[in-house]
């Protein structure tokens, strides 16, 4: 009974093997960019297609690939920044405030240099006009 009883135990008992779930393949735009070139490069026949073959890839996408190169849309190449957009004032006015700080601090420099001149024109004995606005335009 012992053999037998295994045997169609061993029958009756499901197969518990997990498959592995296939993913979708995703592409960098410094992927996509290289099979294009390899591509144009194939002057054979039947050389696309072994590099097709080679790379795992279907036709359609060199084709998709091509349009988006030829469009321009490179952003169809790289990858997409997720998450909300940046408010584009909030984005205009952090850049207007780096460049006034930027300013400032060359403003400061700038009287800086001109108070020094003017200490050594006193000590020289020379006089400095400080020029008015009129003359600044």
């Amino acid at each position: 009974m012992s053999q037998e009883a295994n045997d169609k135990v061993k029958e009756e008992m499901p197969n518990t093997e997990v498959v592995a779930k296939a993913k979708r393949r995703r592409f960098t735009a410094a992927e996509k960019l290289q099979v294009l070139r390899e591509a144009e490069a194939c002057r054979g026949s039947g050389e696309i297609g072994a590099l097709l073959r080679r790379e795992g890839l279907y036709s359609s996408y060199l084709t998709t690939w091509r349009r988006q190169q030829e469009l321009g849309e490179l952003e169809g190449l790289s990858p997409q920044k997720r998450g909300p957009k940046p408010d584009p004032q909030a984005v205009e006015l952090a850049k207007l405030r780096r460049e006034n700080e930027r300013l400032q601090a060359r403003l400061e420099r700038a009287e800086l240099i001109i108070d020094v001149q003017k200490k050594v024109a006193q000590m020289l004995g020379e006089t400095i006009e400080a020029p008015s606005l009129d003359d600044l335009s």
